[in-house]
């Protein structure tokens, strides 16, 4: 029988249940801005300029979250095939070394998209009224949420999908 989830681990699990609950609403509202931009094209024949970078903006989110969460459950920088064909001595290497990739990965992100960030916020986003320094935020969060998620394998070890950790308490 396995332990329940403790604090941190629920924490976590609820932090990546928003943050991909985020993701899908970036999804949906890059559609919404898109249909507006064809509907406003082709039937008003007055296409707007802001829907182009905005649409960018929220796949952005949506990508970089997506990707967080992928870390989390170990489906990207996991080299699975190459770990899988390992011996299984050197496969706790293997995740080891992916996780600290993933990890190396999502600082530099953070970093240097919070550079970008901060560069380009006192310029205006062309077509939009917004900060040009937004178009790089969802690097720098993306990027944190990935340090964040790659650390956390790296102490807790493989994933368990909190539906699977129930079962097993049941």
């Amino acid at each position: 029988m396995s332990e329940p989830r403790r604090g941190p681990v629920r924490a976590l699990d609820a932090l990546a249940g928003l943050v991909m609950g985020l993701a899908g609403a970036a999804l949906v509202g890059m559609a919404l801005v898109q249909a507006w931009q064809v509907f406003a094209r082709y039937v008003l024949n007055d296409s707007p300029g802001w829907t182009e970078p905005l649409a960018l903006l929220l796949m952005s989110f949506a990508v970089m979250f997506g990707a967080a969460v992928a870390v989390r459950r170990e489906t990207h920088f996991a080299f699975q095939t190459f770990r899988d064909a390992a011996p299984e001595r050197g496969r706790w290497l293997l995740k080891s070394l992916s996780r600290l990739i993933a990890a190396a990965s999502g600082a530099g992100l953070m970093v240097l998209g919070g550079t970008l960030v901060v560069d380009e916020w006192p310029v205006a986003m062309a077509g939009a009224p917004l900060p040009s320094g937004l178009k790089f935020a969802g690097l720098c969060v993306g990027g944190a949420l990935i340090l964040l998620f790659a650390v956390e394998r790296l102490l807790t070890g493989d994933y368990l999908a909190p539906e699977a950790v129930a079962g097993a308490e049941d």
